[in-house]
């Protein structure tokens, strides 16, 4: 295409050879251009396939003052458009393309200048880059950026990474990323601060120009929204392992007093580990412009772009004789997806400065990277120690330097989190981690698809998958690595049910075995406490207790974060309380944060009598900060209960509102963001829990203990009941009691203002209903959880024998009905007005409120529900808990020895064998219970409803055949 004919906006392929393997997209900066901020005009390229008009930038109509791309013609002179005149020398494969946006400045008495924010920006051109790579793309990226740019390209790829649940598509983006060139790009705003509004002002302003204000103070330190996008990138590009290559403008403007445009401290990431930074001897303005191949600043660009594109295959892969379409392929590859899928890897704090280096020259960890030694060990290292030992830590430590040293091998890893949801504290959810990762870095595994035995009506996003057929796949994918090595970690296997690791363990070794006599190299690397004990038949066995390194750590680490001095005292104080650690970082931790505190209020003295005060012990010290002072103690025990009991993690402002909903009911309102900030809210949990609670950085944050010892030390060991014997032994029961009267404090609450003329909902698919429940998500924070979950909790406190008799009876069905409704997403789901109580304890698998339910018959009493009756709703919701009490009640209803009553005590044996239904089940018009359940094929479950209306009413013969037919 002729440089000329590029649009100033879009995006524009300029170089397309005939089977490119990778893309390399470049995005100009502030007020630039897709093909001036790029181009050089006076290049020393004396040879040229293109003539001097296509060749030549076209001056422009009407001199422009343009601080950021200079464009300026002489004549004579050859311009150097370096994307197309020179990256195709320096990667013959790529397919190159550039992309403009309109941000420019215009005249005041001109038409108006474009009012797009980045984020604005960022979007158009996300879909704008997926619709061009549809064709391929699993296709490799490389972004080249200038200034803005790099802005404008970040949040392309946030946008891109949360595309997991909807518009799936265009998350490729993200996957495909492999690394990124910035050109001063200002990663935490422009420097000086007034630079954009004193200059700008001043010299536009003067010759009739102004700023688009959006855009600048999108780049100014203070726009929090650059400070979130700043904060997510880094932890996102480690995951992914990006290469990043910064480059920095040396050279200042004579404009600016010889400043530059961007300091150095702003156009650096800080991600030592997978960032190179280098200077180019030009200002911001010219750093991106080269005179020819030759150009001592454009080797430095060659380099880099060689070194990002070394592990990338000359040629595309092209699939053949593929029974698993590329769609399909893609749904499949999605549905291993799942929220919070590296919380905690991203919650895990980084290793601090000059730790954990002592491992990388331990005999043991040399030992099992060397390849020789796999017949050995198989592969395996596992390392070991106490509680709060810093084991996680450590592995990410080991994971990040993997990714940072062994270039060309595959690393993936997955960390347990019991206090996460169940995806994060089960083997499911790692094999479903392992093997995405597997694929996301080698796309050609994705083949291992054909294998499965899938209908293409289970091919899709929401696919459920099993541990049986994700081991297959799995072990499938591993053994067609050929010569691609894999490294693999597993943290705290400790925090995941002891069956399921054993099982785990038994799979690992299984592919050990069969990698070993295949000769594919195949390492993982576990790590958690002692207990429980699981033998491992070949590897190796780090235990951290007493390794000097280790130890050393600790001693590091007091020296820098122990800010108490170094005088004689605070050196025998670091002394003391390293002995006291006995190698517990955890402890450590805490401990430093304590004594900071007393240095800064003034009690340099009482340093040393403070620390022998504090417990040695891990769990004495929970219980000294929990009764270090009275405060807000009801707060507390209320936070501790939200993070020990809820149904699932809460995000921050749901916890602020559940504890709120139980403290201070009479002070519930809307939630406004500009009263109450996220920043206060996270204050407010963190002096709530005693520091004991935290944040997770993930995409969705949620709140969980600092470590799982917090819970095992209020759980397994009843730590609060043993410091506050006034909670009572029934501990779980009565904060199941208490969360439930949260739940209902925050429904009850008045925010009938907040809606209008929503007695009749919309249809629950359509953009009114979908506006409506973002509004009321948005204001009510904490309403979904309750709803949906306020009735779980009264089901775990009467199973705790806490009684929920006058709960149930008093309860407001009809209000909640209306409450479930607005937030339910799929029409189909929501309850008629007259849904009776029973049927939605059924439909939500609530067995203990079922069972003290006295009427056995309402069981079966049809309805208007999608589903029936309860009893089929428990059926085809598979809610076997709640089958199994409706069964227990109807046995209960008659003499022991009676049919009826022997017939539900063999229930439940083989349940595990009856065919799951699924909910697009549809109640027959003209159906019974008795023909429903002959077409599920459950016999067992037919003759004890048969059994159970026999034994109340007279039913005939004929009847029973009657049924039969209707279900044939």
């Amino acid at each position: 295409m002729s440089r000329q004919s590029i649009p100033t906006t879009g995006l524009t392929a300029v170089v397309n050879p005939p089977k490119p393997s990778l893309d390399i997209v470049f995005v100009h900066g502030f007020t630039g251009h897709p093909v001036r901020t790029w181009t050089h005009n006076k290049g020393d390229v004396s040879q040229s396939s293109h003539d001097e008009s296509e060749v030549s930038e076209p001056p422009p109509k009407k001199p422009k003052l343009n601080l950021f791309s200079k464009s300026r013609q002489e004549s004579g002179q050859t311009s150097i458009y370096w994307p197309e005149d020179l990256v195709p020398s320096t990667v013959p494969e790529a397919r190159v393309l550039t992309y403009g946006y309109d941000t420019h400045i215009r005249h005041k008495l001109g038409p108006p200048g474009s009012r797009n924010t980045v984020y604005d920006i960022a979007w158009d051109f996300l879909v704008a880059l997926e619709a061009e790579r549809r064709e391929e793309p699993s296709r490799p990226i490389i972004f080249v950026v200038h200034s803005l740019g790099g802005i404008v390209v970040k949040e392309v790829l946030r946008r891109s990474s949360e595309c997991y649940q909807s518009q799936t598509h265009l998350r490729e983006i993200y996957v495909s990323t492999i690394g990124i060139m910035f050109f001063g790009t200002p990663h935490s705003g422009a420097d000086p601060r007034g630079f954009f509004h004193r200059i700008a002002e001043k010299i536009f302003k003067a010759v009739g120009f102004t700023v688009d204000e959006q855009i600048v103070n999108s780049l100014l330190p203070s726009s929090e929204r650059l400070k979130e996008l700043r904060d997510v990138f880094g932890p996102r590009a480690y995951e992914q392992n990006w290469i990043i290559h910064s480059f920095q403008e040396q050279i200042g403007l004579k404009a600016l007093g010889d400043h530059k445009v961007v300091e150095d401290t702003s156009s650096y990431l800080g991600l030592p580990t997978i960032e190179i930074t280098e200077h180019i001897g030009r200002n911001h303005m010219e750093m991106c412009r080269f005179s020819g191949p030759n150009d001592l600043e454009y080797r430095k660009i060659a380099a880099a772009l060689r070194r990002m594109t070394s592990s990338i295959s000359k040629q595309p892969v092209v699939e053949e004789n593929s029974t698993v379409s590329r769609e399909q392929t893609r749904l499949l590859t999605e549905s291993l997806r799942f929220d919070q899928i590296k919380a905690r890897q991203m919650t895990i704090r980084r290793a601090h400065v000059k730790t954990c280096k002592w491992l990388f020259t331990k005999p043991e960890y040399l030992d099992w990277l060397d390849q020789a030694k796999l017949s050995d060990h198989h592969g395996f290292l596992w390392i070991k120690g106490k509680p709060g030992t810093g084991k996680s830590t450590l592995m990410k430590s080991l994971l990040a330097n993997a990714k940072k040293l062994m270039k060309g091998k595959v690393v993936i890893s997955f960390f347990f989190n019991a206090r996460g949801e169940e995806l994060e504290k089960s083997t499911l959810g790692t094999y479903q981690s392992l093997l995405l990762q597997l694929l996301e870095q080698r796309p050609t595994l994705e083949s291992v698809f054909e294998t499965l035995d899938l209908s293409i009506r289970t091919l899709g996003a929401t696919h459920q998958w099993s541990v049986d057929s994700l081991k297959s796949l799995l072990e499938e994918a591993i053994l067609r690595l050929g010569d691609t090595s894999v490294v693999c970690f597993i943290d705290a296997l400790d925090e995941c049910d002891e069956q399921q690791i054993r099982d785990m363990i038994s799979f690992f070794e299984h592919v050990g075995q069969l990698t070993v006599s295949a000769g594919i190299s195949f390492q993982v690397c576990f790590s958690s406490r002692h207990y429980p004990h699981i033998t491992i038949r070949s590897g190796i066995t780090l235990v951290l207790e007493g390794q000097e390194g280790h130890t050393q750590d600790i001693t590091t680490y007091l020296e820098s974060e122990l800010k108490i001095g170094y005088s004689k005292v605070a050196e025998q104080i670091r002394l003391e309380l390293q002995e006291k650690a006995s190698g517990v970082f955890l402890w450590v931790v805490l401990v430093v944060e304590i004594l900071n505190k007393e240095h800064d209020s003034g009690r340099i003295r009482a340093l040393r009598r403070r620390l022998r005060e504090i417990p040695g012990d891990l769990n004495e010290l929970f219980t000294d900060i929990l009764t270090r002072d009275s405060h807000s103690r009801d707060e507390l025990i209320l936070c501790l209960q939200w993070v020990l009991f809820a149904r699932q993690p809460l995000t921050p402002e749901q916890l602020y509102f559940a504890i709120i909903s139980g403290s201070e009911p009479q002070d519930l309102s809307i939630w406004d963001p500009d009263e109450l900030s996220i920043s206060d809210i996270k204050r407010f949990i963190l002096n709530a829990s005693k520091g004991l609670a935290e944040t997770t950085t993930s995409k969705t944050p949620k709140v969980q203990f600092i470590h799982e010892s917090v819970k095992d030390f209020l759980v397994k060991q009843n730590g609060l009941g043993r410091i506050w014997s006034d909670l009572g032994s029934n501990f779980e029961g009565q904060s199941h009691e208490r969360l439930k009267h949260c739940c209902v404090e925050y429904m009850n609450m008045d925010f009938n203002n907040l809606l209008e003329n929503s007695e009749d909902l919309p249809n629950a698919s359509s953009d009114e209903a979908v506006k409506l429940r973002q509004q009321v998500k948005a204001a009510l924070p904490f309403l979904e959880y309750a709803t949906h979950h306020v009735l779980y909790h009264a089901d775990m406190a009467e199973g705790l024998d806490v009684p929920q008799e006058s709960f149930i009876c008093e309860f407001q069905l009809t209000r909640w009905i209306w409450l479930k409704n607005l937030l339910e997403k799929y029409h189909v789901r929501r309850h008629t007005p007259a849904t009776r109580l029973v049927y939605i304890l059924a439909e939500n698998d609530l067995p203990n409120l079922i069972k003290s339910h006295p009427s056995v018959l309402s069981f079966f009493e049809q309805g208007d529900e999608r589903y029936g009756c309860p009893l089929l709703a428990a059926r085809v919701t598979s809610s076997e808990r709640a089958v199994s009490a409706i069964v227990q009640a109807c046995a209960a209803s008659q003499p022991s020895d009676s049919q009826l009553s022997h017939l539900c005590q063999h229930f439940t044996h083989d349940r595990e064998k009856i065919e799951k239904i699924g909910r697009d089940f549809q109640f027959p018009k003209n159906g019974n219970i008795f023909s429903c359940l002959v077409k599920m094929g459950d016999e067992s479950l037919f003759t004890i409803v048969w059994k159970t209306k026999e034994a109340y009413f007279r039913i005939d013969h004929m009847d029973k055949q009657q049924s039969l037919s209707l279900a044939a």
